[in-house]
């Protein structure tokens, strides 16, 4: 008796051969490149608000210095220069030195981050708190009594005088507070500071 398959009937064992061979992979998808590096934004940003920071506080001394608190915007601010020896808004008085270093160290922190930046979001936020950090900073090294323990020249003075409404502040101390609350932010909405998204990241894990 013949084993060989009619005309009609398939052969599966030249069908199976086949079948492998027909099978075609999904291809994978490829990944997205990165956003550009945005160290760039860092300085540009640390370098405008260090100066107007800077500009303010020898427009301030130069100008009102051991004079009466001057009423602006209706009584809104009160300018008077005040000299801090604390953190920003007079704060922690009588640490000079260590917060010289703590701004120092905030400042050598974010320029080793900086090359990683991936966010323009983040560059600013950072670009905000390096400015600030850098304009007390200076404030510690070159002015009275000097050797990181100069004290830092305060100005604006929210809503009353002498700080009676609101601590007194500078222009440094408003680039910190911006730039960091800027920062929660975006960490708040899942954007990390290499461009990428929390949300996109747990989603792989998942799919993984």
């Amino acid at each position: 008796m013949s084993t060989e398959p009619s005309a009609g009937e398939p052969d599966t064992d030249a069908a199976a051969e086949v079948a492998p061979e027909t099978v075609q992979e999904t291809p994978e998808e490829p990944a997205k490149p990165l956003p550009k590096r945005q160290v760039g934004w860092v300085f540009a940003v640390a370098v405008v608000f260090w100066a107007i920071d800077l500009v303010t506080k020898n427009l301030v001394t130069a100008n009102l210095e051991g004079k009466e608190p001057v009423k602006v915007l209706g009584g809104l601010i009160y300018l008077q220069v005040i000299r801090n020896p604390g953190a920003a808004f007079s704060m922690a008085t009588g640490m000079t030195w260590v917060l010289a270093l703590v701004a120092l160290a905030v400042v050598i922190a974010i320029i080793w981050l900086s090359r990683r930046l991936r966010s323009i979001g983040w560059a600013i936020g950072l670009g905000l708190v390096l400015a600030g950090a850098t304009g007390n900073l200076t404030d510690r090294i070159f002015r009275a009594p000097g050797g990181l323990q100069g004290h830092v020249v305060d100005f604006i003075s929210a809503f009353a005088p002498n700080g009676k409404g609101f601590a007194i502040f500078n222009i440094a101390d408003s680039a910190i507070c911006v730039g960091g609350a800027l920062i929660v932010l975006l960490s708040l909405l899942g954007k990390d500071y290499d461009g990428t998204s929390t949300k996109d990241k747990k989603k792989q894990e998942e799919q993984a």
